[in-house]
C-alpha cells in the first residue's frame, strides 16, 4: 500500500531531529514561496520579471528552486520589479511546553 505524501510527512516530522531540520529552513521556504507568490499574482513570468530587473531568467529560477541565496539588495529590485515593497522581520521564538 502505498502512503500519501501527507501521510509520509506526518510520519517523518515525528522524528525530532528531521522536525527540527525542516523547521530550521522554513525561512528560506517563506522568502521562496513570497516570490512566486507576488510574481504570480503580478501575472509575470520569470522571463518578464528578468527583463524588467536585470536579474537573470537562470538567477530567478535558481531563487525560486531554493538553489540560491539571495542577497537583500537582489530581493529589493525583485520586489521593485514587481511593484512592491521588501518588509523583513524579526519575531520571538517559539518555546515549546
Amino acid at each position: 500500500m502505498t502512503k500519501s505524501f501527507d501521510e509520509y510527512f506526518d510520519e517523518q516530522m515525528k522524528d525530532p531531529r528531521i522536525k527540527a531540520e525542516y523547521e530550521a529552513l522554513e525561512p528560506e521556504f517563506e522568502i521562496v514561496n513570497a516570490m512566486i507568490d507576488a510574481r504570480n499574482k503580478n501575472g509575470l513570468t520569470q522571463k518578464q520579471l528578468s527583463t524588467i530587473t536585470g536579474i537573470t531568467q537562470s538567477d530567478i529560477s535558481k531563487l525560486e528552486n531554493a538553489n540560491a541565496n539571495p542577497s537583500l539588495q537582489t530581493l529589493k529590485r525583485l520586489a521593485q520589479g514587481m511593484g512592491m515593497q521588501l518588509h523583513l522581520t524579526f519575531t520571538p521564538i517559539k518555546q515549546s511546553t
